[in-house]
């Protein structure tokens, strides 16, 4: 039996946190789940030990201190992850954004392919995106228009964080990402590098909800910054490895 672990990266997310893990552990396939928690100052990381009392080795967490940012967060899962030797790693929102019942349609796929990145697009037909702004479907599909030409990858969707890796991939993100910027350019980034290195990424169908409960990280500020990481890391893109 596989071993499957999904990194959910945490900053006050105490309104989301109990319902994501129930979740997730209500499905049929068995996932163990890793919570990168930033020092949430509203007890995010208090209810996930409260909830290890009853889950125990399948549900662990990482606290760090202070809001280090969404980029290092995946890193620091990705680096426990290896090194605890899970054969599928994936990466989520605690906000219910990505659906949880997803997450075996798409394991299933990522093996059937044979891949080592499955993105769950938000942009493929048959997609759904409920609950944006205008001003947010605009920004999102500016970011990926600029990352598909720019980047000269056929992707639809370089900016969702809902995904899976083989451990190879997460070998190769641990040692080439993360020098550029954080959150969105980050997944771009990794992309990039999974693209240089030969190996084989794929994209799946998703129903992205904008959250409903708790607040959004992501402001016109952060949106800009990864736009302008876009154009760095398009510069850059033949030298990563």
């Amino acid at each position: 039996m596989s071993k499957n672990l999904v990194i959910i990266p945490t900053y006050n997310e105490k309104e989301n946190i109990k319902k994501i893990i129930l979740k997730v552990f209500s499905l049929e396939k068995k996932f163990e789940i890793l919570i990168v928690d930033d020092g949430s100052p509203d007890g995010t990381a208090k209810i996930v030990k409260d909830m290890q009392k009853k889950f125990q080795k399948n549900l662990h967490i990482q606290e760090r201190t202070g809001k280090l940012g969404l980029g290092t967060a995946y890193i620091h899962g990705f680096k426990w992850g290896l090194k605890n030797n899970y054969d599928y790693i994936f990466e989520m929102d605690a906000d219910f954004s990505h659906d949880p019942n997803e997450l075996i349609r798409n394991i299933d796929f990522f093996i059937k392919e044979k891949l080592d990145l499955l993105i769950a697009s938000r942009y493929l037909p048959g997609s759904k995106i409920i609950n944006w702004s205008l001003s947010r479907r605009i920004l999102s599909k500016l970011s990926n228009f600029l990352a598909r030409n720019l980047l000269n990858i056929p992707l639809k969707d370089f900016t969702n964080g809902f995904r899976i890796y083989s451990p190879r991939a997460i070998e190769r993100i641990i040692s080439s990402c993360g020098n550029i910027g954080d959150g969105f350019i980050l997944l771009s980034e990794i992309i990039v590098v999974i693209k240089n290195n030969l190996m084989q990424i794929g994209e799946i169908q998703t129903n992205f909800v904008n959250r409903e409960r708790g607040v959004s990280s992501v402001n016109f500020k952060l949106v800009m910054a990864s736009l302008y990481g876009i154009i760095k890391l398009a510069i850059i893109k033949k030298k990563l490895k």
